[in-house]
C-alpha cells in the first residue's frame, strides 16, 4: 500500500477516516481499535491518516487507504465534506481535534471537546493505549476487544524464519539495553540450540555489530538496517522468540502471537506492555523508574535488568531449538517481573 498525499477519488463508498499519526508502536496498539471499526463500518472505505514511512505495515492492518500525514502540522488532505465518520485515535488535544472538526464530518468518534462540539468520554489517564481506544468505541456504542491485536502476515517468504529475534535497537538512549548484556543474552540463546539474529534500524548497526563481535554471530546474522519494514515484519512472524526493549519489534511479537520477553525502561508497561493473554513476560523494575523517554542515557528501571533475569524468563517460556518443540505448546506466561 502506497501512502498517498490526498483521499484518492470516491470509489463508490461513504468514507470513514482515522487520525494516527505517530510511529510503529503507536500505530500497532491503534489495531485494536481499527479491527472494531471495520466491524462495525463494513461499507465504509476506511483511511488511516498516519506517517507515510509506516506504509509497509499499514498494508497489513484493517484499512482501505493510507493518506500520509506527517504529525499535526498540517492539514489532513482530504476535501471539507467529504468525510463521512471521522475518528481521533491521536489525542484529545487541540492539535488533533482541530484537524479533525475541519474535516466537516457527518459522525466524529473521539474524546470530550467542547471548544468544537464534540461529545466523548473524558481522556483516561493511567490505562493501556489499547484500552483507551477500545473504552473510546465502546462509548460511542462500538464493541471494541483491546486484545484483537492481529495483523496480516506479509505476502513475501521471510529472509529468516524460525530464529530468535534480539532486537537491539531503539528510537532513544533512554532505552539503550547495554550492548554487553545483549551480547551475554546472545549467547545464552544459542547455548539453549536456537539460532540467532540481530535486528535494528540504521542507527542501531553500531551496536548489532558490537553485539554480534562480543557474542561471536557470524556477520550474516545482523539483520540491522538490512530489512525493509514489512520484511522485518515477516522475520518477527516467523520468529521462534522475541527479545527487545519496548519499541515496534515488541509490539509485532504482539500482533503475531510469537513468545516474546520485552525489557521496560522508562515507559510504564501497564500503559504500554503486550496482551496479557499472549505468550510474553516483561521485566522491568518501577521502583527506580527515572521516565524520562527522550533521555540520553538509558532508565534506571532498564539498567535494573540483567542478562539472566532475560534468560530466565525465555526458559520460563519454554521457548526450545527448533525440531526439539513440545507436543503442546508451553503455557503462557505474562506481566510484570521486577529485576535485580
Amino acid at each position: 500500500m502506497t501512502a498517498v498525499d490526498t483521499l484518492p477519488p470516491s470509489d463508490g463508498r461513504p468514507e470513514l477516516l482515522v487520525l494516527r499519526a505517530i510511529k510503529l508502536g503507536d500505530l500497532l496498539v491503534a489495531v485494536p481499535a481499527l479491527h472494531a471499526l471495520r466491524r462495525a463500518f463494513p461499507d465504509h472505505r476506511i483511511t488511516l491518516a498516519t506517517t507515510a514511512w509506516l506504509a509497509p505495515v499499514v498494508e497489513l492492518v484493517p484499512v482501505d487507504v493510507h493518506l500520509a500525514q506527517h504529525g499535526l502540522d498540517h492539514p489532513i488532505g482530504v476535501p471539507a465534506g467529504a468525510v463521512d465518520v471521522a475518528v481521533n485515535l491521536h489525542g484529545a488535544g487541540p492539535e488533533s481535534s482541530d484537524l479533525v472538526a475541519a474535516l466537516g464530518a457527518r459522525r466524529v468518534i473521539g474524546h470530550a471537546d467542547p471548544s468544537n462540539g464534540f461529545a466523548g468520554p473524558e481522556w483516561p489517564d493511567a490505562v493501556h493505549e489499547r484500552e483507551r481506544w477500545a473504552r473510546l468505541l465502546e462509548w460511542h456504542g462500538i464493541p471494541a476487544d483491546p486484545d484483537d491485536v492481529g495483523i496480516a502476515r506479509p505476502a513475501a517468504p521471510p529472509a529468516v524464519a524460525g530464529a530468535a529475534v534480539v532486537h537491539v535497537g531503539a528510537f532513544h538512549g533512554a532505552r539503550h539495553w547495554p550492548t554487553d548484556r545483549f551480547a551475554e543474552v546472545v549467547r545464552g540463546l544459542r547455548e539453549r540450540g536456537l539460532d540467532v539474529v540481530l535486528t535494528g534500524g540504521a542507527d542501531d548497526v553500531e551496536r548489532a555489530a558490537a553485539v554480534a563481535q562480543a557474542a561471536g554471530l557470524a556477520p550474516e546474522a545482523v539483520l540491522a538496517d538490512r530489512l525493509a519494514l514489512q520484511e522485518f515484519a515477516g522475520v518477527i512472524a516467523a520468529a521462534r522468540l522475541v527479545v527487545t526493549v519496548d519499541t515496534g519489534a515488541a509490539h509485532l511479537a504482539s500482533a503475531y502471537g510469537i513468545p516474546s520477553v520485552v525489557v521496560f525502561g522508562p515507559a510504564p508497561p501497564e500503559a504500554w506492555g503486550p496482551p496479557a493473554s499472549g505468550p510474553h513476560v516483561v521485566l522491568t523494575d518501577a521502583s527506580v523508574r527515572r521516565g524520562d523517554v527522550f533521555a540520553d542515557d538509558p532508565d534506571p528501571a532498564l539498567l535494573a535488568i540483567g542478562p539472566e533475569d532475560v534468560l530466565a524468563a525465555v526458559d520460563r517460556l519454554g521457548v526450545v531449538a527448533a525440531g526439539d518443540a513440545p507436543e503442546r505448546p508451553a503455557e503462557a506466561v505474562t506481566g510484570p517481573t521486577a529485576g535485580r
